[in-house]
């Protein structure tokens, strides 16, 4: 458990003489302490005595212990400030607004062109196809592929105000809410970027984002391994990760890279599973037949390999690319393609 995830927990806890608003928002969360089995909560309250203090304390205790395991020791204290002002925590820069987001999931693969985007979209498509409330984060800044794959080129977010900040609205289409740097770049513009400020960009496609409610919100994020990512991860309330790669043994050492990313001490996401991509060759005319061009078993080897079960594996059918290139998602589709990542999305729900 990670205090990002405690103050979600307290985002819970209003203060009724402060037009609702909840602990966090008005600052009152002082600290939060992490232990074995064992969380303190500190509230900070002006000099002056708040007739609601032992209201707040009894509110914050309750949430603690209805959200954290069974078990837990749990303690609030309290501490006097002479101002108690919002601190400036990821909170204070928009994770608020996915405190109504269940699950948040990234896409990642050891390196680029393993076909993570053309996963991540069609993952998000039949999420939605399934019935789930799904958004989708295009997080590649060097090369975002929503708006083409998407058909929702030439689109571009309304921006809004609210409690004097501004949020972004997520472009609709076919049930899925997506948002991506490529909807405010000039076609064919080159982004270029050092690593801050792509990273803040990232976090805002992000964090300053009006998604709503949402079932799963997932991450397409940039291909390979390094500090944007770990600062991306550490800064947004990822709950796991999926790994997409592809059949040939070579593959092997870019999934090495991007399991030894998620399961080290800066980062410590759980990986739900890996994907092959191009697993096998499925003429449209023959769609029962399939063709091992890249190589058979891959995906297997590395699950066993890493303890990673092998969740999805996605047949190279041209129509995926067509499809993508046209901005209908090949998830959309009846054939073996769609099926696939039907059967991925039901395979995630069940993984998480």
């Amino acid at each position: 458990m990670k205090e990002n995830e405690i103050n979600k927990f307290l985002l819970g806890v209003k203060h009724p003489g402060k037009g609702d608003k909840s602990i966090v928002e008005l600052g009152m969360v002082d600290s939060v302490e992490i232990g074995e089995n064992r969380v303190c909560v500190t509230l900070s309250f002006p000099r002056r005595k708040d007739p609601l203090t032992d209201y707040l304390i009894g509110a914050t205790r309750a949430a603690l212990y209805q959200n954290m395991p069974e078990g837990t020791e749990i303690e609030v204290k309290t501490v006097i400030r002479e101002e108690s002002k919002p601190k400036p925590t990821g909170l204070a820069l928009g994770v608020e607004e996915l405190t109504n987001v269940s699950h948040i999931i990234g896409i990642a693969s050891g390196k680029g062109g393993v076909g993570k985007s053309t996963v991540a979209v069609n993952l998000a498509v039949a999420l939605a196809r399934q019935g789930f409330r799904v958004g989708l984060a295009d997080a590649d800044v060097y090369g975002p592929s929503v708006p083409l794959m998407t058909g929702t080129e030439g689109r571009t977010p309304e921006v809004i105000e609210e409690d004097g900040k501004q949020l972004m609205l997520p472009i609709e289409k076919f049930g899925v809410k997506w948002m991506s740097i490529g909807y405010f770049a000039a076609p064919g513009q080159a982004l270029i970027w050092r690593g801050p400020m792509a990273t803040n960009a990232l976090k805002q496609m992000i964090l300053q984002v009006r998604w709503g409610v949402l079932d799963y919100l997932l991450i397409d994020m940039p291909p390979g391994t390094g500090d944007i990512h770990i600062t991306l991860v550490q800064d947004i309330p990822m709950e796991a990760a999926i790994i997409v790669t592809t059949p040939q043994n070579v593959a092997l050492a870019d999934v090495t890279k991007g399991v030894d990313m998620f399961r080290s001490e800066k980062i410590n996401r759980r990986i739900i599973g890996l994907v092959e991509n191009m697993s096998w060759f499925t003429p449209a005319e023959l769609p029962e037949n399939k063709y091992f061009i890249f190589g058979k078993g891959g995906g297997e080897a590395m699950s066993r390999q890493f303890g990673i079960p092998l969740i999805g594996q996605i047949p190279l059918v041209q129509s995926i690319c067509e499809d993508g290139d046209a901005g209908t998602p090949a998830a959309l589709s009846s054939g073996p393609d769609g099926e696939a990542f039907l059967a991925l999305a039901a395979r995630v729900v069940s993984e998480i």
